[in-house]
């Protein structure tokens, strides 16, 4: 394949995930769950550019459909951290009543929400998400962001726009070369562009395999961000590791010169370094662990299996459906899975699996003896929900490694 980014074909496949279903091809439970479109999913590298990224790139359409099911305002982490990235934006680029904030990516408008009262916001958002958000008052137009995309806001709002941002979308999005110049258009001499995404040493390190799916084309590192914006004449003078996803990264980018570049980058690129040194090694060490892992994890479920145990799921975040793909899951290992009752993805299975996902309430009543936290990136917020539910039995957290714990007050 071609590299995303340099187009070099000197690419190698670091590690096979199988064919698996696209995540949001989820089917209804009335209906037949024979249908089983799936597609590879490798990680590989570029030994030119040393950019991670996957080598399947689906339709768009199949990757976000106008039913995308997934909405940022039911993650309280995300909100909070969108509340901090306004704060900080507010205060480090002084924006002002009449400055323009244009979020690429929008989802149901929870970002733009943060800065709704201080400027005019903007979003840009494919799905029926955007639906959700201009019923908020927030003015999001329902598009796939394009270079005349950045021309149309661009002959609307002129030199107004003060920052862009591409929260969990800046890895998401084809063709990147396409993408940096539309960001440029809009971002003109003076704006920002801010985005935050999956941090690949964060990934690596914490064993996160079950975050790459189709959605996700690239995994990033401060290393290669720092040189690609360069060769695109822009400048990084920010980068914040914060904690959204499991680990990520906020990288801040201007024309050259705009902003005094902070020690924050050179301290992420000096800690990255190392990984540098021997990439390829790396990787290939990453992927090992990542196989040795489904073995401890598929003799762990098969083992309670077997002693009689019955084992429910709880969280249906797209990452799951990476994990129990690639563990051969199916409804003879996990029973359900539970999900909050506002979820669209309730009444529908878990893809490639033939695993119904309930609501918690219901899951609960079904009297499971474990529970699989497959939101385990959040799995602190988890636990407290099952303890205020009363659930007395075990927890399991797949990642880093298989965990099993008892509910007791000693826990969290």
């Amino acid at each position: 394949m071609k590299c995303q980014a340099c187009k070099s074909i000197d690419t190698r496949v670091t590690l096979s995930l199988g064919r698996v279903v696209p995540v949001n091809l989820m089917e209804d439970i009335n209906k037949s769950s024979s249908s089983d479109t799936r597609f590879s999913l490798d990680l590989v590298f570029c030994r030119n550019c040393q950019l991670v990224q996957i080598e399947s790139e689906l339709p768009k359409e199949v990757v976000f459909p106008s039913h995308y099911p997934y909405v940022s305002g039911s993650t309280q982490i995300l909100v909070d951290n969108f509340k901090e990235q306004a704060m900080l934006a507010m205060q480090i680029l002084e924006i002002k009543s009449d400055d323009v904030v244009v979020d690429i990516g929008s989802n149901d408008g929870s970002l733009l929400l943060q800065y709704f009262d201080k400027c005019k916001v903007i979003g840009i958002e494919p799905t029926n998400a955007a639906n959700i958000a201009n019923l908020k008052n927030i003015t999001t137009f329902q598009e796939y962001f394009t270079i005349d995309s950045a021309v149309k806001l661009n002959n609307l709002y002129s030199t107004k726009i003060k920052l862009v941002t591409a929260c969990n979308v800046f890895a998401h999005i084809p063709n990147l070369e396409n993408l940096i110049e539309g960001i440029k258009k809009l971002i003109q001499e003076k704006g920002v562009f801010l985005s935050e995404s999956h941090y690949l040493f964060s990934l690596i390190e914490s064993l996160q395999f079950d975050t790459i799916y189709h959605e996700h084309l690239r995994y990033y590192s401060a290393t290669f961000l720092v040189e690609y914006f360069k060769k695109h004449n822009l400048q990084v003078f920010r980068i914040d590791k914060i904690i959204t996803h499991g680990g990520s990264i906020r990288v801040w980018v201007s024309n050259p010169g705009n902003f005094k570049v902070q020690d924050s980058v050179a301290k992420i690129l000096m800690e990255e370094a190392p990984y540098y040194e021997n990439f390829e090694k790396y990787l290939e060490d990453f992927a090992q662990r990542v196989y040795f892992w489904r073995h401890s994890f598929r003799k762990l479920i098969s083992g309670l299996r077997q002693s009689g145990k019955k084992i429910s799921g709880l969280g249906a975040p797209s990452r799951s459906s990476t994990l129990l793909s690639f563990a051969g899951m199916s409804e003879s290992d996990i029973s359900e899975i539970g999900e909050v009752l506002a979820s669209s993805k309730i009444g529908k299975y878990m893809p490639g699996t033939g695993i119904k996902i309930v609501t918690e309430d219901e899951m609960l009543s079904n009297s499971p003896d474990i529970i699989l936290i497959l939101a385990w990136h959040i799995k602190d917020e988890l636990i407290k929900v099952l303890k205020n539910k009363y659930f007395a039995g075990q927890v399991l957290i797949p990642l880093p490694q298989p965990e099993l714990l008892s509910l007791n007050k000693n826990l969290l």
